[in-house]
């Protein structure tokens, strides 16, 4: 399993969408240095930047970017072959890829969440978005590895139920929030550090089970279908 999270960490990295993960935490962290430094309330800047780019694009979009792309790139260049020629349960290559992407995603959009959170309050709701920001990037992980096999177009697919379901409708339909891995967020990190710079109708138990039940369902979902796959990369 160590040999194929080294193999996917040297592909995303070696890839050029990798530079598309660094602009928007660079303009996360810029957008909340200038707010405090031209000392705006960070009642008026908080939630638009921590919420509404932090938890709204940068999460969803990195997660997209890199959870499409563990598995996604491989099929689509033929070299996922080298891999289902290995004599590995599938689980043992899906959870390794699984591992890299949260992995990457937690770290790329936790430190300028942090950074942000700290400017805007106070250490603890930095500490607080960190650990929700990290679970979110597992279930974000798990959707979009698992899109990266259902379809030939997971990017489209992703950006569907990002913008559209989770801002749009989640926006002017309150019920859809249930469903909505963004507003899980929002409330586990308002429990771990309750402010008024957080906002949801979910709740927090609501949120955790949402949570759990998304990142396994959709892992099982990726092995199951990576069975499917014969030696040419297509589902049978």
């Amino acid at each position: 399993m160590s040999t194929v999270s080294w193999i996917t960490a040297r592909g995303l990295f070696g890839r050029r969408r990798f530079l598309l993960l660094i602009p928007l935490p660079l303009l996360l962290v810029v957008l909340a240095v200038v707010s405090r430094v031209l000392k705006v309330d960070p009642g008026q800047w908080g939630p638009p930047i921590l919420v509404g780019l932090g938890l709204a694009v940068v999460l969803p979009v990195v997660a997209l970017i890199v959870g499409t792309g563990v598995l996604g790139a491989e099929i689509d260049d033929g070299t996922v072959v080298h891999i289902l020629t290995k004599p590995l349960p599938r689980w043992q290559i899906v959870l390794p890829k699984l591992a890299v992407a949260t992995g990457v995603t937690a770290v790329t959009v936790a430190v300028p969440l942090y950074v942000a959170a700290v400017l805007a309050h106070s250490v603890r709701l930095g500490l607080g978005l960190v650990v929700a920001a990290a679970l979110g990037a597992l279930a974000y992980s798990a959707l979009f590895l698992a899109l990266s096999l259902v379809t030939r177009r997971p990017v489209l697919l992703g950006l569907v139920y990002v913008l559209i379901w989770e801002g749009l409708l989640g926006n002017l339909v309150t019920g859809t929030r249930v469903l909505s891995i963004q507003q899980w967020v929002i409330a586990l990190a308002d429990r771990l550090a309750p402010t008024d710079l957080l906002s949801t109708t979910v709740s927090v138990p609501v949120a955790a089970v949402m949570t759990a039940l998304v990142s396994v369902g959709f892992t099982v979902l990726a092995v199951d279908r990576l069975r499917s796959f014969s030696v040419a990369g297509e589902t049978s």
